[in-house]
C-alpha cells in the first residue's frame, strides 16, 4: 500500500510540472485591439480593416478595429503607448503620428515609445492642379512661384504632415516659396481644389486622388518618390525636376506596438503581416500599387522611422 500511495503521488508531481501554471498563454489566446488614429471610412481605415480581417484569420482571434482621430495622431498614439505591451493592443502608425507630431507638440511620447510590427502600405505624394490650371506642368508652377514668392497656395493634409514640411523644405533648400493650407484629409483637399480655393494640393495618391487624375479633373505636376512611378506616366519625381532630397511627402502605414514588446509576439504578428501582404482580399483592398514587390517588416519600419526623425528634427527643433 505504501509502494502504490508512493507511486500515485509521482504520477500527480509529473502532471502539476507539466501544467506550469505561471507560464503564459501562447499568444494570442484573446482579442486584439487596433487602434486607428483616422477617421473611419478613409482609405487608411480601409487599409487598417483589412489588415485586420486577414489577422483575425490567420491568428484565430478576434481583432477589432477603433478609430481614435484627433490631434495629430496623438490621441491614439497615447493610447497605444499606455497599454500593457502584450500585443493585444496595436495601432496603426506613419512617421507623421510618431515622429512629426512629438517633435511640435508635447505629447507625451516619442517614436522610442513605439515597437514597430511591419509596413501594412505605402502611398506616394502627389502635386496636382485642377484640370483648368493656368499651369500644364511643374516647370511652370516652380517658375511662377519663384516669381512671386508666397502668392501661390497648396493645400497639405495638415500643417505639420510629412507634406507641409516636405513644402518647408522646398522653401528653405531650393527657394521656392509657396503658401501651405492645411486641411484635414483627402477629401477637404479635393474639394478645395475643384472650388479653386487653392493653386495645388500636395496630396496622397490614394485610390480617391487617382480616380480623380483618370477622370481628368486633376493634372499631376511631380510625384514624391525617388523614382517615376509607372501608375503616373509622364509624371516627373520632384528629386528629377531639381529637387534633390524632396522624397519624404508620401505616407508609409505600419503596424506598432508599445516599447517592449516581446520578440515572440513581434515575430508572431511580422510573420502574419507577411501573409497577409499576399493575401487577395488585402491587396483587392489596399491596391497592389500600394503593397509594394516586397513584404518590408519590423526593421524596415523602424528605418523609415528613423530616416524621417534625422531629416526633420533639426528643421523642427526638437530635442
Amino acid at each position: 500500500m505504501r509502494a502504490f500511495a508512493l507511486l500515485a503521488g509521482l504520477v500527480l508531481l509529473a502532471g502539476c510540472a507539466g501544467q506550469q501554471p505561471d507560464q503564459p498563454a501562447e499568444f494570442p489566446a484573446e482579442e486584439i485591439r487596433l487602434l486607428v488614429p483616422y477617421a473611419a471610412g478613409g482609405p487608411t481605415d480601409l487599409t487598417a480593416r483589412a489588415y485586420g480581417e486577414f489577422l483575425e484569420r490567420d491568428l484565430g482571434q478576434p481583432v477589432v478595429v477603433e478609430n481614435l482621430p484627433g490631434g495629430s495622431g496623438a490621441l491614439a498614439t497615447q493610447e497605444l503607448i499606455q497599454a500593457e505591451p502584450d500585443g493585444y493592443t496595436l495601432s496603426l502608425i506613419t512617421a507623421g503620428t510618431t515622429v512629426l507630431t512629438p517633435l511640435v507638440n508635447e505629447v507625451g511620447y516619442t517614436a522610442e515609445d513605439v515597437t514597430p510590427v511591419g509596413v501594412l502600405s505605402e502611398v506616394p505624394s502627389v502635386l496636382a492642379v485642377a484640370a483648368d490650371s493656368p499651369y500644364p506642368d511643374l516647370a511652370a508652377f516652380v517658375a511662377d512661384a519663384r516669381a512671386r514668392p508666397g502668392a501661390l497656395t497648396v493645400g497639405t493634409p495638415g500643417a505639420t504632415t510629412p507634406q507641409g514640411i516636405e513644402l518647408q523644405r522646398l522653401r528653405d533648400e531650393h527657394g521656392v516659396e509657396v503658401t501651405v493650407v492645411p486641411f484635414n484629409g483627402n477629401a477637404e483637399m479635393t474639394t478645395a481644389l475643384l472650388g479653386r480655393n487653392v493653386d495645388a494640393v500636395l496630396i496622397n495618391a490614394s485610390q480617391d486622388v487617382t480616380e480623380n487624375i483618370d477622370a481628368g479633373e486633376f493634372r499631376p505636376l511631380a510625384v514624391s518618390t525617388a523614382e517615376p512611378l509607372d501608375w503616373l506616366a509622364g509624371t516627373p519625381t520632384l528629386v528629377d525636376a531639381g529637387f534633390a532630397g524632396l522624397t519624404l511627402s508620401g505616407s508609409t502605414f505600419g503596424l506598432a506596438g508599445p516599447a517592449g514588446l516581446p520578440e515572440p509576439v513581434v515575430t508572431r504578428l511580422e510573420d502574419a503581416l507577411r501573409r497577409g501582404h499576399a493575401d487577395p482580399d488585402v491587396v483587392a483592398t489596399v491596391g497592389e500599387r500600394y503593397l509594394g514587390p516586397e513584404f518590408r517588416g519590423a526593421a524596415e519600419m523602424r528605418a523609415v522611422l528613423d530616416e524621417t526623425r534625422a531629416v526633420y528634427e533639426p528643421i523642427l527643433g526638437g530635442s
